[in-house]
């Protein structure tokens, strides 16, 4: 079964494809979006954004991630990207996101996530889906709580970005809030 496309009001999240990559270079290859993440190198250089589209079709048939663009829906410019890695054993998944730069604080992550919480519940069946922010970062906690997310935590210099111990904030949403919700 092919990975779905997902449509909100402003936005559509849909595989990314090859063309994506020099989107995803230019808006992830900002040093502020690493900075705000664990998985964003920088620099981000030629040939990262192919290698990482070309890994999310395997990992989705797979059943270990689902990520996907966010596009705009009037002019189809690409944004950022919100995913969720899977974890069948537990019946879990984590969600992590980044939005480009020129979009931040019009609320699409909180949209993006919104939607991607509801596939996850919805269509993945999904009892749990978590996420964590680094701490010095609570524009992310923000997009957590505003789709349902309950604080559970801070592991104390939990993890280490560019040489520096980073505290990690953990938010989680489990079905029954959810669907109470």
């Amino acid at each position: 079964m092919p990975q779905p496309s997902i449509e909100t009001a402003r936005l559509t999240l849909r595989p990314f494809v090859l063309s994506d990559s020099p989107a995803v270079q230019s808006l992830a290859g900002e040093r502020d979006i690493a900075d705000t993440t664990m998985n964003i190198p920088h620099p981000y250089e030629d040939g990262m954004a192919e290698e990482w589209i070309a890994g999310h079709d395997s990992l989705f048939k797979e059943g270990k991630a689902a990520t996907f663009a966010i596009v705009l829906n009037d002019d189809r410019s690409l944004i950022g990207a919100i995913g969720l890695t899977i974890e069948r054993r537990f019946n879990k998944g984590e969600l992590g996101y980044w939005v480009g730069k020129p979009f931040w604080n019009r609320g699409y992550a909180t949209e993006a996530a919104e939607a991607l919480v509801a596939y996850g519940f919805d269509q993945l069946g999904l009892n749990r889906i978590q996420a964590a922010h680094l701490a010095r970062n609570p524009s992310s906690g923000r997009v957590m709580k505003k789709v349902g997310m309950l604080y559970e935590g801070t592991a104390r210099h939990s993890v280490i970005k560019w040489g520096e111990y980073e505290d990690l904030v953990y938010y989680a949403i489990l079905r029954d809030d959810w669907a109470d919700s």
